[in-house]
């Protein structure tokens, strides 16, 4: 498929900037990819819409995927924790402000880090960068990686839990671009951009759709009989990387490690062979899963990196439902939800999405979409 296939119009005001105040309660369109059906309302016991006191539509809320699913029904979520990468220093001399996001750790004994620096003109080989008035924290720049990459080595002398911990303590939440140009991360972004069973440090950025789920809402899950698997991508900046090609082909997506282990293969396969739905949390999950899936249609246990990149058309291997988000347009998370759901049908989704004033991004409204 092409590029220009996942354009749409999406209005400023429909990119949600702030999380809902209850994790579990935005809106959910449900959609169904074998009758095409396409819910969004929630209906009365004569399956006609529900409608409030001023004759508006209830919609549907998070809260309400409970009903779709079975007892030993499995979900698997990805649970990658999320780290302060966005840091903020001035660089030698010139006092320039720099903006510095942490990727990943290259060198715990050496302190060396793979970063992104903006504005990145500014910042080259033997600068040092500082990142608080008077403080110990102070990195040199030892090597360019990419037109705004850079490899940095933190001069800092200390046991490595400690450098961390001081590292990290600098660090905003690193929210995504579009929202920061419009607002500053606050302490309390750390939290909210989160999952609530985040547990392995690694992420650049959160694995938005599981942010959906509340403690209260998994606890009826697993009242009802539900199985939880998980597995683990450390998500990185590659989704939010413009595509340059029209032909979808030709892009490349970044890699990003991962890791399924014996138990989450032993609870997603058990549910499989049984015949119960095997739900993916979030493209993250998605990608994940389809990286490690045989071809047998069963999960296999992995350890290592995948650049695996899902548009339309493609075969998932493994889950018969998956939950998402509604994304920027031209984005490869949209791509791999019209690859699960259909073109044409998660397409017409995401119009309906905008006429309805559905939200956007990470901390938007959710989707389901369901193999019937």
């Amino acid at each position: 498929m092409k590029l220009s296939q996942f354009k749409f119009k999406l209005p400023e005001n429909l990119v949600a900037l702030e999380p809902n105040y209850h994790r579990d309660e935005c809106r959910l369109m449900v959609i169904h990819r074998k009758s095409g059906r396409i819910e969004m309302t929630k209906k009365d016991e004569n399956g006609e819409d529900l409608k409030d006191e001023e004759g508006n539509p209830v919609y549907l809320d998070f809260k309400c995927i409970l009903d779709y699913f079975d007892e030993d029904d499995a979900f698997v979520f990805n649970d990658t924790r999320v780290f302060p990468a966005r840091l903020y220093g001035t660089k030698e001399k010139t006092d320039a402000k720099i903006e510095v996001f942490l990727l990943r750790e290259l060198n715990e004994e050496l302190r060396l880090w793979d970063v992104l620096v903006e504005p990145a003109r500014k910042i080259r080989i033997g600068n040092k960068l500082f990142f608080q008035e008077n403080g110990p924290m102070v990195a040199e720049v030892i090597d360019n990686t990419t037109s705004r990459g850079r490899t940095l080595r933190f001069l800092y002398d200390c046991p490595h839990d400690e450098f961390k911990r001081e590292l990290f303590a600098l660090g905003a939440a690193p929210l995504p671009r579009y929202i920061i140009d419009k607002r500053p991360a606050v302490e309390d972004d750390m939290e909210v951009f989160q999952t609530i069973y985040a547990k392995k440090e690694g992420a650049v950025t959160a694995p938005s759709t599981g942010m959906h789920f509340s403690r209260e809402l998994m606890k009826r899950m697993e009242i009802k009989g539900i199985n939880f698997a998980y597995i683990t991508l450390h998500c990185g900046l590659g989704n939010f990387d413009g595509i340059e090609v029209e032909d979808l082909t030709k892009h490349k997506m970044s890699s990003e490690q991962m890791f399924v282990d014996k138990e989450a293969c032993e609870i997603v396969n058990k549910a499989k062979s049984e015949g119960h739905r095997v739900c993916v949390v979030g493209v993250s999950t998605a990608r994940a899963t389809e990286s490690a899936v045989g071809t047998d249609g069963l999960l296999k246990e992995f350890e290592g990196w995948t650049n695996k990149f899902i548009f339309p058309p493609y075969d998932f291997g493994l889950a018969n439902a998956m939950v998402g988000n509604f994304y920027h347009p031209e984005s490869t998370m949209m791509m791999t939800e019209c690859s699960f759901g259909g073109y044409d049908l998660v397409y017409d989704a995401y119009k309906k999405a905008v006429k309805n004033g559905y939200k956007f991004g990470c901390f938007g409204d959710a989707m389901l979409i369901l193999d019937d």
